[in-house]
């Protein structure tokens, strides 16, 4: 066998779990990079798979992971799409099966189960990934820009925010998981928060925590505010809400040179679950009425938003897995999308939260 055949020419890839996730954040963008191929699909429920097969008829649905890991020598990748309390159970029996594992957030429900897994495919030689896919949200994107152009000066406050109005549960196993099953806006929203914060000013440390539960039959809490304090000095404040019946800015970013506001959401979520492509020209645009207001010396500009790019994450993680070309003799590995350390750190974030409030 050659170097070369030692690779398969696509990713052989299982999605479990086609509800939001799955269908909408996983399955397209798999379906829509030729260096993969989406080879099953793992539901219970018979209406999701009859949307599957629908959706994606190449792959074949089968009913849990339990198929899935049962097929192993045939698959390369499963990307997990599931309840968080399920993420570290399942993503260790995928290692174990001699699979590469996508987690989708939260990575697991403490820092002690990511240690684990993080530990689990470094001693196993696997790829482990973790989905925090708004790093390439638009407006993320944005703001990573100008503090690279340091267009604000000397950024000192950072102020961020998801709120939704869902005065009811959406799905059963949220409103029954508690936050040691997984349950909550932090795990839910927060993840993506805390997660931008990092990235954008380095680590942190909790210094204010409030975390309550507004909806009746929720037993985890449903509106959050955070503050960190970032070793490099800058203040983040985190917002995350669902019963918030008026939103406010997506992002605020008060520098020594300027500011930057920003509202409204990234547009690719809803594209897709509206039965748009990534493929499309337009995916990912944001339209031009909702740019952010850029303001220095007095005068405020609208900045165009990026555009954002999901896809980006399963191109990274391809590079990773299947190398466009094999160079002679050791190279270094291509990095991750996403390190599964960035995202025990969120972990670990959320339980000074928890341990604060």
């Amino acid at each position: 066998m050659s170097q070369t055949d030692a690779f398969p020419r696509t990713i052989r890839t299982a999605v479990v779990g086609y509800g939001l996730s799955g269908r909408v954040f996983h399955a397209p963008f798999i379906a829509a990079d030729p260096r993969y191929s989406l080879e099953v699909i793992a539901t219970s429920d018979a209406g999701r798979q009859a949307a599957a097969a629908a959706h994606h008829p190449g792959a074949r649905t089968v009913p849990d992971a339990a198929a899935v890991f049962g097929v192993a020598a045939e698959l390369d990748l499963v990307v997990l799409g599931t309840p968080p309390a399920t993420h570290y159970p399942l993503a260790k029996a995928a290692l174990e099966a001699g699979l590469d594992v996508v987690v989708d957030k939260p990575f697991a429900v403490s820092s002690g189960e990511g240690r684990e897994l993080v530990q689990l495919a470094e001693d196993l030689g696997r790829v482990l990934t973790v989905f925090h896919n708004r790093r390439w949200d638009g407006d993320f994107l944005t703001v990573q820009k100008l503090l690279a152009a340091e267009a604000l000066g000397t950024v000192t406050r950072f102020e961020s925010r998801f709120e939704r109005w869902q005065p009811v549960t959406s799905k059963a196993w949220k409103a029954s998981a508690t936050p040691g099953e997984g349950g909550g806006v932090l795990f839910d929203l927060g993840t993506h928060l805390i997660d931008q914060a990092l990235q954008l000013f380095g680590p942190a440390r909790v210094v204010h925590a409030e975390l309550e539960t507004r909806r009746p039959d929720a037993r985890a809490e449903d509106d959050a505010f955070l503050v960190l304090r970032h070793d490099s000095g800058v203040t983040s404040h985190l917002t995350m809400n669902l019963m918030c019946a008026q939103q406010g800015h997506r992002f605020r970013v008060l520098g020594s040179g300027g500011g930057y506001t920003k509202n409204g959401v990234d547009p690719q979520e809803p594209y897709i679950a509206a039965g748009g492509s990534p493929l499309d020209p337009d995916f990912g645009r944001e339209a031009p009425e909702w740019a952010g207001q850029l303001g220095r010396d007095g005068h405020l500009d609208a900045l165009p938003t990026e555009r954002g790019a999901y896809s980006e994450f399963y191109r990274i993680l391809a590079d990773r897995i299947l190398p466009d070309k094999i160079l002679a003799g050791p190279a270094p590995a291509a990095p991750l999308p996403v390190s599964p350390e960035d995202a025990v750190g969120v972990l670990e974030i959320i339980e000074e939260a928890r341990a604060l409030a």
